[in-house]
């Protein structure tokens, strides 16, 4: 992906902040626990919501299935088969052009 523009950046703040104020509200004694175990289990889930945030601004491009396939990790190939992404169907050269 090429650089992030202003708005991309914004939609992932934004996003992030939505879904970290309901974790913390309910997560609120793990991360505060004296256990280092349980700590860091709260802190790996705060960072689960982080990188489901860049994925999902990151891919407005994609479809609803194509964005749950990223964000559960899964390969291309093994994700949406017959579905290529933008960028993936014009490094192929199997994306429509456009007014044609």
């Amino acid at each position: 992906m090429g650089k992030k523009n202003d708005t991309t950046i914004e939609n992932r703040v934004y996003l992030f902040e939505s879904l970290a104020s309901s974790y913390v509200s309910a997560a609120s004694e793990e991360l505060g626990s004296d256990d280092a175990t349980v700590r860091e289990r709260a802190r790996r889930a705060l960072a689960e919501l982080a990188y489901v945030s860049c994925v999902v601004s990151d891919t407005a491009h994609l479809s609803a299935e194509q964005v749950r396939d990223r964000v559960l990790g899964l390969s291309e190939s093994k994700a949406a088969p017959g579905k290529d992404t933008a960028a993936e169907a014009t490094a192929t050269g199997t994306g429509k052009k456009r007014g044609k």
